[in-house]
């Protein structure tokens, strides 16, 4: 069990350490700040990576969120001290040189780094090139610092709440201030409800934004790639440098490369761009199931939007809500048994080298090592279930329409009806809503319960609106800066709520 007092023991450590030369603090310092002291010669990227690497090394054992650490993230940053020292035109450098980025271990990197997925099924497996994304990064200039783990995680604020998706791992580290933005995947919610319930910045780009090559498959019509970070324009910075065309994931991201702005995302940070702005609210079922402290807060910031010169849209309905929400009727759960199997077939095959080849290796793999896959917890039936799955048939097919229509006669409709630029929902009721869709979404932190669990503002929208979606969730997080980092002195909560013992 973990100490009531160690935890606050940390926090002091904490801050001592992210110091630099007395002047810079490293702790929750956003990629512009960080920049600015590399500018300023007062951080290196290499005293940034060892930052980090104290960090995990402390709260790791606890919060269990990285699960490897890249043993080339140090010369890594040496080399990008090197090109900064070497660059005499500083405005030439790239918005993520030296910063250091997690990955959601789905996310392949061809290095000394392993991508398991979670499972000792695929320890050693080889991949033949860096996930598309990834790539993408490494032009950028950032540092790979490791990957985070899926499950298992221990939510940071309060030890017995749900840490929420198979993100977790990436948005615990970014929120406990183990790296300073990470990268995690999402099918249905599992960059949305983790951001959420971490108090951090979650950005679910519309399906096709961002490649989802060299990427473990869970459905791939609906997966897709996105930044977990601390402030919205630390999301923007990473969402710029991930977006566009990779062969790999040729027909998704050609299509969606048409809907990049000229001129980048970057431009749509503005203090003022909930001015004219239409919040859309749907009561039933997503507001009126709330607690009092949580319901009390969103009424709260609703008058902070209107202040801020946005026009709610109050009292909405989406057609056939539950329906959609509920994936054994909505034809999600069809669609995604026989995608699962098919798109793991395939992303096994393409390995260099890998203990399975399929997902009926897999199953075996699992059956044979209960206790180091912690079977008993976790189980395999959707695995099982997916295997006995034989192809994309006809069944399958209408799911997929029904999904379709759906959509487009729920979520769909209720923007258009309503010329809304956003969806507003509390929490994470609205995922499923933006999952069967392959929507955008933004969550921004907007409070703690009386508990000390945090929760979001989800901002979503149709396909391709993510200006509308920052423009809107950067403006309501400058507005309420309501984000408290774990540990600190300014989350007043006692030990025994945070870290029972």
């Amino acid at each position: 069990m973990t100490s009531c007092l160690y935890i606050p023991l940390i926090w002091v450590v904490i801050i001592l350490v992210s110091r630099i030369n007395g002047e810079f603090t490293i702790h929750e310092a956003s990629i512009e700040e960080i920049q600015r002291a590399f500018a300023e010669n007062r951080l290196t990227s290499r005293q940034l990576v060892d930052f980090y690497l104290e960090q995990i090394e402390t709260l790791n054992p606890i919060l269990r969120s990285v699960v490897e650490v890249n043993p080339e993230a140090q010369d890594q940053a040496d080399d990008a001290d090197l090109r900064r020292r070497s660059n005499r035109h500083r405005s030439l450098l790239r918005d993520l040189e030296g910063i250091p980025v997690l990955l959601k271990d789905t996310i392949a990197t061809k290095d000394k780094l392993n991508t398991t997925a979670g499972s000792y099924a695929l320890l050693g497996a080889v991949v033949p090139r860096d996930a598309g994304v990834v790539e993408k990064l490494r032009k950028a200039g950032a540092i790979i610092l490791g990957k985070a783990s899926l499950t298992e995680c221990q939510n940071p604020y309060v030890a017995s709440g749900d840490p929420c998706g198979s993100s977790s791992g990436s948005a615990i580290s970014v929120a406990a201030n183990m790296v300073t933005v990470s990268l995690g995947s999402e099918t249905h919610g599992s960059i949305l409800c983790p951001s959420d319930h971490n108090s951090v910045v979650g950005l679910k780009p519309t399906v096709g934004l961002t490649s989802r090559a060299g990427v473990v498959p869970m459905l791939p019509r609906h997966d897709t790639i996105g930044p977990i970070s601390r402030t919205v324009s630390d999301a923007v910075y990473v969402l710029e440098a991930i977006v566009g065309l990779d062969q790999h994931d040729y027909e998704a991201t050609k299509e969606a490369a048409k809907f990049i702005p000229s001129g980048g995302y970057k431009q749509f940070l503005k203090l003022d761009g909930l001015k004219g702005k239409r919040l859309g609210v749907i009561r039933n079922p997503f507001v009126d199931s709330l607690d009092k402290s949580v319901y009390q807060a969103f009424e709260s910031h609703l008058n902070t939007l209107r202040q801020k010169g946005a026009i709610i849209v109050d009292n909405l309905v989406i057609e056939n809500v539950y329906e959609i929400l509920n994936p054994k009727r909505s034809g999600e759960l069809t669609a995604m048994l026989a995608e699962f199997k098919l798109s793991t077939n395939d992303y096994l095959k393409e390995l260099v080298a890998s203990p399975v080849r399929s997902l009926a290796d897999v199953i075996d793999f699992i059956e044979n090592n209960p206790d180091l896959e912690k079977t008993k917890e976790y189980g395999q039936a959707t695995f099982i279930e997916s295997e006995k799955t034989t192809g994309f048939g006809e069944k399958e097919k209408k799911a997929v329409e029904l999904m379709k229509n759906l959509s487009r006669d729920g979520f769909e409709k209720v923007m258009k009806e309503n010329d809304l630029d956003a969806l507003l929902t509390p929490g994470t009721g609205a995922i499923g809503v933006l999952a069967i869709g392959g929507y955008p979404g933004i969550t921004v932190p907007a409070g703690y319960d009386d508990r000390g669990m945090p929760f979001g503002f989800c901002f979503g929208g149709l396909k391709f609106t993510e200006p509308k979606l920052i423009e809107a969730a950067y403006a309501f997080e400058q507005a309420t800066k309501s984000r408290r980092p774990p540990f600190s002195k300014s989350f007043e909560l006692d030990n025994e709520a945070l870290f029972a013992s």
